[in-house]
């Protein structure tokens, strides 16, 4: 008997009241376990449910809200254009993205939502915001390119230094036969092929590239949202995609990822497109090729397009089957139209997938093979409810990790950190729960609700049992352009059926609050952290890689095998990759520092940013675990020879007496 015969039953407010019960049972979770979501998520939940059930019980009638005057709205585009001007010369001035800059940054942010959300339907130019955003995405992400002289992340120097490089000089494929990124090459050859025809370095040709299609991306959003939702909720779609952190991340961090979230937001568009429009063969042909394009660009963002995909057919099993009695539309919602059937699609994007990870070669053996097999040594070994991983830590010895005491910013930076995410993650709740209700159930909605649910499992759920071989962190980005389509709904339901004083303070927090959390996040500024006691910078500067190239050219780059144990090298954690993935050093890992003592290795690689700054130190053979702060002699001990020293780095080794 299908659930639609059950009258009384309404799927939207039995959800609402589940999540509820959910969250009642899930909140005592905080005290067996600490960690940031298990802290606040059954808190976002219930208030999410809680929001849902409070509007369904008051009219559906538009609500006549406050609004900006026209001269306001017409004066907010200026004010936002000099305040980038403003980002620009700042950061030109200091050199780097200083908590100046991001206080700035901020307040445009802030202006740019309020300009969506409070203009009247008169003011309102989606031309004009969506320049806005498009604008600020570039100086966002380009002063952080502008100011770092090498690269900004870690497995980008891998790409550009050592895969990029090595195709273009050799110009084959061939070149890089050994890695598994031979079986997924689009990214390399695409800032190879901007290299040649702009005639610039590799490092532009990647910022004349990935740098620029990073931003223009967020358009693909606003084009997906908008076959959903009015030109304004779009618009806030697409502005809070925008300033998303992981977002932001993948666009200065320019590797296969950024490549693979682009691809990513043309087949939501692509799929979006199908399940609403009349849709020809060349609509589907546009699918197919996504999938190709994305399969041979990055694994993980493969997989991601197959759990949408995925969902997309199990929204269409939903209404073909009407075990929920979904396929009873409300044509003066939607019109009524059979569900589109994808399963050809996904079996083939499951097997092309399957057919190029068997080929691809990855640590003596197929890509498919090794992850399989990491995936069994974890559910082997390690799995197991609120099994979660330490913070920092990369081994389970968490007793060994020196205790550095916590204050009272170390307890607030983390919810600093994940507040853009719980925000959006709330109206994410409350639009789902909009559009479950089978007068407004449809395909497309619902594929978007399955994604970012099943997508939530690998993200939030696997971790708490140990389980993390899906690199949850690079999920992210790609579940938060779902986020923001459904978000946006959400709002906007929350905005039409509660009374204008609760909407307008929910609108004034998000306006105010979210740009702010989600451009304070670590991820948004890991060239020169907001909270740098608190979070590595992941940029060098021209001191330190100096010190990297003349290292190497000290040492000649002895690979492992040239050298004993004894000589490997040492340094902090993020550094230590500099000297790996450029070649400079190929034998680097943590410096071994315990808690109050020296390091003992013969070489050691000292920063000023070590004794400054948050990088990260071992206090066992298991890896970077802890931060620390420690002053130089800890480092560079006064037995020791200083052979290379420009005043911010120094490469300390044993001295001829100790020999």
């Amino acid at each position: 008997m299908s659930l639609s015969n059950v009258r009384p039953l309404r799927l939207d407010t039995t959800a609402a009241i589940a999540g509820l019960i959910a969250a009642l049972l899930l909140f005592p979770l905080r005290f067996f376990a600490s960690q940031i979501y298990i802290n606040t998520i059954p808190i976002v939940v219930g208030l999410g449910c809680a929001l849902y059930l409070l509007a369904v019980h008051q009219n559906e009638n538009e609500r006549t809200l406050p609004t900006l005057s026209t001269p306001a709205a017409m004066a907010l585009p200026s004010i936002v254009t000099v305040g980038m001007a403003v980002m620009i010369l700042v950061t030109v001035l200091q050199g780097t993205r200083t908590p100046l800059f991001f206080a700035i940054s901020s307040v445009v942010g802030t202006l740019l939502f309020g300009q969506i959300l409070f203009t009247s339907d008169r003011d309102f130019h989606r031309g004009i915001l969506l320049f806005q955003l498009v604008l600020f995405a570039f100086v966002f992400r380009f002063t952080a390119l502008y100011t770092t002289p090498g690269y900004i992340g870690i497995d980008v120097w891998t790409h550009m230094t050592e895969l990029t490089q090595a195709v273009y000089l050799e110009q084959s494929l061939g070149a890089i036969s050994y890695d598994k990124h031979f079986g997924s090459p689009f990214f390399h050859l695409y800032v190879i092929a901007s290299t040649l025809v702009y005639d610039v370095s590799l490092r532009m040709g990647l910022y004349l590239s990935m740098g620029i299609a990073m931003p223009l991306s967020i358009l693909v959003v606003y084009a997906a949202a908008n076959l959903l939702v009015p030109a304004r909720w779009a618009t806030l779609a697409t502005a809070m995609f925008s300033v998303a952190s992981y977002t932001v991340m993948w666009g200065v961090h320019l590797i296969p990822t950024s490549m693979g979230l682009v691809f990513f937001l043309a087949i939501v568009y692509a799929l979006i497109r199908v399940m609403r429009i009349e849709y020809t063969s060349r609509d589907f042909a546009f699918l197919v090729f996504l999938s190709v394009a994305v399969i041979l660009t990055h694994q993980i963002s493969t997989f991601i397009v197959l759990v949408l995909l995925g969902a997309a057919f199990l929204a269409q099993v939903l209404f073909m089957t009407g075990p929920l009695g979904l396929t009873r539309l409300d044509t003066s919602v939607f019109r009524t139209k059979k569900p589109v059937n994808l399963i050809g699609l996904l079996v083939f994007n499951f097997g092309l997938a399957i057919f190029v990870w068997s080929l691809t070669p990855y640590r003596d053996d197929s890509f498919l093979g090794t992850v399989l097999g990491w995936f069994g040594e974890t559910l082997e070994e390690s799995a197991g409810f609120l099994e979660l991983a330490s913070p920092g830590a990369t081994g389970d010895e968490d007793a060994a990790v020196p205790d550095t005491g916590t204050t009272v910013l170390d307890q607030i930076v983390p919810y600093v950190n994940e507040l853009g995410f719980l925000m959006l993650f709330g109206l994410m709740l409350v639009g789902s729960l909009y559009v479950v209700h089978r007068r407004r159930a449809e395909q497309s909605v619902f594929t978007l609700v399955l994604g970012s649910g099943i997508m939530l499992v690998f993200v939030l759920g696997l971790p708490m049992f140990g389980i993390e071989n899906f690199v949850p962190t690079r999920w992210f980005a790609f579940l938060y352009a779902l986020m923001a389509i459904i978000g946006a709904i959400g709002l906007r339901t929350l905005s039409r059926n509660l009374s204008p004083a609760p909407v307008v303070a929910l609108l004034l927090v998000i306006v105010l609050l979210y740009p702010a959390g989600m451009m304070l996040a670590a991820e948004s500024n890991p060239d020169s952290p907001v909270f740098s006691d608190q979070h590595e910078r992941l940029a060098y500067d021209q001191s330190e890689l100096a010190a990297v190239d003349t290292i190497g050219d000290m040492t000649g780059s002895p690979a492992g095998s040239e050298i004993t144990p004894d000589q490997q090298l040492h340094t902090d954690h993020p550094y230590q990759t500099v000297f790996e993935r450029t070649g400079a050093y190929p034998s680097t890992t943590s410096i071994i520092l315990p808690e109050d003592g020296y390091a003992e290795h013969d070489y050691v690689v000292y920063r000023t940013t070590q004794s400054e700054d948050a990088t990260y130190f071992s206090s066992a053979e298991d890896g970077p675990g802890y931060s620390d702060n420690p002053t130089e002699e800890r480092i560079c001990r006064t037995t020791q020879s200083s052979v290379y020293d420009n005043g911010d780095v120094r490469f300390c080794t044993p001295s001829p007496a100790q020999e």
